[in-house]
């Protein structure tokens, strides 16, 4: 059997974990994503270590059951007029990465309170353990950039900081630039717009009215059997 299997960020298909898995670079030779599919699911596209759809199902299945029986904290999302695409987004993956099923990173570009435009890669499920969500998902206050995050970047003062955290090793030097490590799976998430997020991650841009620029990559941790 091969080693972990994803759980799904919303009750997700198996179909769906072998889209995955299928790369720009399939894509351009095979020019189907059905054909595609079919060559991962076989283990000739990909990263070729592919569950199979019993095995799939069945770990999707025993996470689900250790996920419900597990006490839940309640969400911070819950019951909040949230008035922004930013704010819907988080929520939708709230509990996805309080449990641990999805590593989410969370990219802002933003102006500060001096206007010096800054940015940071955000490790979602850390800072729902450190921060009080209630008053972003209410409005009260922005989540916002700080330099204790994965990376943190001032562009008007050229000033950088990396911090490694409980869910992310950060790899900045590197050829192919800025990456992250899951320390769950161990897993390469690179950040770079023009290459491929990496096994199991998936990009999101997000239209927002709260910042300039907002991305949001999910990681589907895969754990060991």
């Amino acid at each position: 059997m091969a080693a972990g299997a994803p759980a799904p960020p919303h009750p997700g298909s198996y179909e769906e974990y072998l889209q995955a898995q299928v790369t720009a670079r399939d894509l351009h030779y095979l020019e189907s994503e059905e054909v595609a599919q079919q060559l991962v699911e076989l283990g000739f596209c990909g990263s070729g270590d592919v569950l199979q759809r019993e095995e799939f199902e069945a770990q999707v299945a025993a996470a689900e059951a250790l996920a419900a029986a597990s006490p839940q904290k309640s969400l911070a999302s819950v019951g909040k007029e949230l008035k922004d695409n930013f704010l819907r987004a988080l929520a939708e993956r709230e509990e996805a990465n309080r449990t641990g099923r999805i590593s989410s990173i969370i990219f802002i570009r933003d102006r500060n309170s001096r206007h010096q435009e800054v940015s940071a890669y955000i490790d979602y499920a850390h800072r729902l353990t450190t921060d009080d969500f209630e008053v972003y998902f209410s409005g009260k206050k922005k989540l916002f950039p700080r330099n204790s995050d994965l990376s943190f970047y001032n562009w008007d003062r050229n000033v950088s900081t990396s911090h490694s955290s409980p869910n992310y090793q950060v790899i900045a030097e590197n050829a192919c630039g800025l990456l992250f490590k899951n320390k769950s799976d161990r897993k390469i998430i690179n950040v770079d717009p023009k290459a491929h997020p990496g096994d199991s991650t998936t990009r999101t841009p997000v239209e927002t009215d709260l910042y300039l620029h907002v991305v949001i990559y999910d990681h589907i941790v895969r754990r060991g059997t």
